[in-house]
């Protein structure tokens, strides 16, 4: 049954991901009504906890779809633990949490056979509902966390952009990372028709380049047209969406014509997104955290 649960899971989201791809809308860059709904990284109401990976992408989907107000999250027990409680009628959003665990035992079997422990990979099932459907919440959840102003955020992607300590040249016509020199290239702000778009960019690169050897070294030796040369393209874009979120800046697609190979990779293999967004809030997370160590 667990085993059923966890394909069901995989192919219902995959599904939903994929429709939306096929709509011309990219789950990850979502037209927020910024006077409705801020554009930040969903998270729980009760912990602060940011949701991360396939999560991200459900949750954002789930706002944008049903014109939530709020980026914040609770289950139905954590709302009835602040003392308010779930409207009747109203639908959850299923979530996920994915992981691996090791069998009770196969540590000492493995150390007795000399070889690595086996581990096992689970996938549980949460339902969370968003703060418009939630009546009675105390004041201390009614105001939504301050976003960034603009100019603040691009301030701090330029702070974070120092912190990396990248080779970040500017200059030229294109953007790119150079996995084997290892550096990033973008062409100067003034090329950019929106400014905020260098920021964008620039995010998308480091993106890649937070995947280099030295670093999180993922796999980037696929050539142009390749499954694995747009796998890495989905997690770069998603790593660069997330990023941006985070710093309160509204993310935006760089790559839509990767929209057909895309496609082929998730139809022919319903797990890669969960791959894909788990190495994207890996790629954020460690991007990120350059700015946090600058503060």
């Amino acid at each position: 049954m667990e085993r059923t649960n966890r394909q069901s899971l995989y192919g219902e989201v995959i599904s939903r991901i994929i429709a939306e791809l096929e709509e011309g809308r990219l789950p990850w860059v979502q037209p927020w009504d910024s006077a409705r709904c801020p554009c930040l990284m969903p998270h729980n109401a009760v912990s602060g906890r940011v949701y991360s990976a396939i999560n991200v992408l459900i949750l954002w989907c789930e706002a944008v779809e049903r014109q939530f107000g709020s980026q914040r999250w609770l289950t139905y027990k954590q709302a009835l633990a602040a003392g308010a409680h779930v409207r009747r009628g109203e639908k959850g959003t299923v979530i996920c949490y994915a992981d691996r665990f090791t069998p009770k035992g196969e540590t000492e079997q493995a150390r007795c056979e000399d070889r690595e422990a086996r581990t096992i990979a689970f996938l549980k099932r949460f339902v969370v509902f968003n703060l418009d459907q939630i009546e009675g919440l105390p004041e201390r959840y009614a105001e939504e966390p301050a976003v960034p102003d603009p100019v603040l955020a691009v301030a701090e992607v330029d702070r974070l952009i120092a912190a990396t300590g990248a080779d970040f040249r500017i200059g030229g016509d294109e953007a790119f990372y150079a996995p084997k020199q290892d550096y990033v290239q973008v062409p100067p702000q003034a090329a950019f028709h929106e400014p905020v778009n260098w920021f964008r960019t620039a995010l998308h690169e480091l993106g890649h380049w937070s995947g280099g050897k030295a670093r999180l070294d993922r796999d980037q030796t696929g050539k142009c047209g390749s499954a694995s040369y747009a796998k890495e393209e989905l997690i770069a874009e998603m790593t660069s969406a997330f990023a941006c979120a985070s710093l309160g800046i509204q993310p935006t697609v760089r790559h839509s014509d990767y929209l057909g190979s895309w496609l082929e990779v998730l139809r022919a293999d319903e797990k890669a997104i969960f791959r894909a967004a788990s190495a994207a809030s890996k790629a954020a997370d460690y991007l990120l955290a350059f700015g946090e160590d600058a503060a």
